[in-house]
């Protein structure tokens, strides 16, 4: 019997490390194809032609504004240009800086690869929770079994600790080099490290009591925890809804009223003609980190909040930010907000109620290291290694439908923004973003499918091209 058990223990090993490189040798094969297609030096013919239309289209719309006199348009989009040509004359710059970041990540996953497999075959779990425990009892007289939730937080706080030592280069790396080099990067060292500061202690502020508050529901809920563990996490993510933009956000950005003007109560008119119970609209100052631009709307109920990056007020004009909103109200009136809330707890229900038929198989946990027989599984060990193993090619599979789920709702949203009589601005606008934000302009199809939530620049413009030719 004792033979079989070790031999179950290995095959569990062997199939968490066959399915990490498995899942690596994939993301390897995608990324060196996206690799491939940032070496192109041609511009897509397919993105050609459909900007040219474009801008056809653009040349005879009267609306369309004009450079001012003494405008500078010596950096960024020059709105008295075509699109067309612009595009072209970033293709360079886009194509070298997705080099620049899909060599980066195929290095950095291979760090995670060699990370993983290390600590798995170590026994880095069993070390690190030993370590806790041996904390707790010289510093804080804590026994094992009688505090295990504390000695938890005592692992959280570790683990959180070097997953920061370990994390900090390769984002150092990506923001003072990568986005310095292209042009991005405008925080300074201070900034980032006082972000990074902030971010822990948060963390521990908010993960601390989560994560105890989840093991005493466990250990409490009996049979059925995992209902009462899904109840607790829905009320926590509504919760966290409404308390991260109001409280936590403003401690890393400033947040001001949009100036009164054409384009807050153009944004008013339209929030209200669709009964988007908008409350407040800011600017947010997201180009003292980046010069990246964003969106985004927040607020649960009657009471919701529109954020636009003052980037994004920089590179695309007032018609094309309602196209842009036109977008994101989409997401509101067609029901993806909610959909997204309610896909997300879905998941969380279906992976504690199987986290909660593996929960007393000590065969898995003493694939891991965790061997004593009269010493119980901690349930924090128990939660961490039922994801990284079980879990987690259930998570891949169903991390890519929600992509492709994900997809579908932007091209929705994309043609209720174009039935708002916006879709040449939309499209306008998002070649725009593009440009400034140097996108992909050719990606790798399989690439795209696989990790792409929006659709490619190409295929979105020429939607709305589609879109915009049935209304005639």
């Amino acid at each position: 019997m004792k033979g079989s058990d070790t031999l179950m223990e290995t095959y569990a090993v062997a199939m968490t490390i066959l399915f990490t490189v498995f899942v690596y040798a994939l993301e390897q094969v995608l990324d060196q194809r996206q690799a491939n297609a940032y070496k192109m030096k041609i511009f897509p013919k397919q993105l050609e032609i459909t900007v040219s239309k474009i801008d056809a289209e653009k040349k005879n719309d009267p609306t369309q504004s004009k450079k001012k006199e003494g405008e500078d348009s010596s950096k960024g989009f020059d709105k008295a240009q075509p699109i067309l040509p612009q595009l072209q004359d970033t293709f360079t710059k886009s194509q070298n800086y997705g080099t620049d970041k899909i060599n980066f990540q195929m290095f950095s996953t291979f760090y995670g690869l060699i990370e993983s497999v290390t600590f798995l075959m170590l026994g880095f779990l069993p070390y690190i929770w030993d370590t806790s425990v041996t904390l707790g009892e010289r510093y804080f007289s804590l026994n094992e079994n009688e505090n295990e939730i504390k000695i938890s937080l005592i692992f959280l706080l570790l683990t959180s600790i070097i997953g920061l030592i370990t994390s900090l280069p390769f984002e150092m790396y990506s923001t003072f080099s990568i986005e310095k080099k292209h042009g991005f990067c405008n925080q300074t060292l201070g900034l980032f490290f006082a972000d990074k500061v902030k971010s822990f202690i948060l963390t521990l502020l908010i993960g601390g009591p989560f994560v105890a508050a989840l093991l005493k529901i466990i250990k409490w809920g009996g049979e059925y925890f995992y209902l009462y563990v899904w109840a607790f996490s829905f009320f926590f993510s509504v919760a966290m809804m409404t308390i991260v933009p109001i409280f936590i956000m403003p401690l890393f950005n400033k947040y001001e009223p949009l100036p009164d003007g054409d384009l807050k109560k153009n944004i008013v008119a339209m929030a209200g003609k669709l009964k988007f119970p908008l409350t407040k609209l800011f600017v947010m100052d997201g180009s003292k980190r980046s010069s990246h631009s964003n969106a985004f709307m927040f607020g649960f109920g009657s009471n919701k909040r529109i954020v636009l990056f003052d980037t994004l007020l920089d590179q695309v004009e007032g018609d094309e930010v309602l196209a842009i909103l036109g977008h994101e109200l989409g997401h509101w009136k067609l029901g993806h907000t909610l959909e997204n809330l309610v896909v997300t707890q879905v998941y969380l229900g279906a992976a504690f109620y199987c986290f909660s038929l593996c929960y007393s198989s000590n065969e898995l946990y003493r694939a891991f290291g965790f061997d004593g027989i009269d010493r119980p599984v901690p349930t924090m060990i128990a939660l961490l290694l039922f994801f990284q193993t079980i879990w987690a090619p259930i998570d891949k599979i169903l991390s890519f439908a929600t992509t492709v789920l994900s997809r579908m709702n932007e091209f929705a949203a994309d043609k209720f923004s174009s039935d708002l009589g916006m879709g040449s601005k939309l499209q306008t606008g998002l070649c725009k973003i593009s440009l400034e934000n140097l996108g992909a302009m050719c990606p790798d199809p399989w690439y795209a499918l696989y990790h792409y939530s929006h659709p490619p620049l190409v295929e979105r413009l020429s939607a709305i091209t589609e879109l915009e030719k049935k209304k005639g």
